[in-house]
């Protein structure tokens, strides 16, 4: 019904910058939360950024001030730009999307596939 497709992770350098894409596609009224969870080898999942419909932002301890999440609503597509990356920064990057099917109906949260970025000299 309803796929969430990321894009951008890769290899990079300490000190390095990536950006992060992910394309909402489907059948649906509204996205209403976006949002960038990410899971390093070995740990639980854990909220990276997340970017409210009414605009709001919040972000991880460990990444606020390096990170920024952005939503472009007319490509139905949320961004993760990163910077300064750090070897700690390595995990795969999951997005997440709480949508509206219908006006009606009650919000389904979808998980993207997850792209891996590693920090490494």
């Amino acid at each position: 019904q309803v796929q969430l497709v990321e894009s951008g992770g890769g290899l990079v350098q300490p000190g390095g910058s990536l950006r992060l894409s992910c394309a909402a596609s489907g059948s649906f009224f509204r996205i209403n939360d976006m949002a960038w969870y990410r899971q390093a080898q070995g740990k639980q999942r854990e909220l990276v950024a997340r970017f409210t419909s009414v605009g709001s932002t919040n972000y991880a301890d460990s990444v606020k001030g390096r990170f920024t999440i952005s939503r472009d609503n007319g490509k139905n597509t949320v961004y993760l730009q990163m910077n300064s990356l750090k070897p700690e920064d390595t995990a795969v990057y999951y997005c997440y999307a709480e949508v509206s099917p219908t006006p009606s109906r009650p919000r389904i949260g979808y998980w993207g596939q997850g792209t891996q970025v590693t920090v490494s000299s």
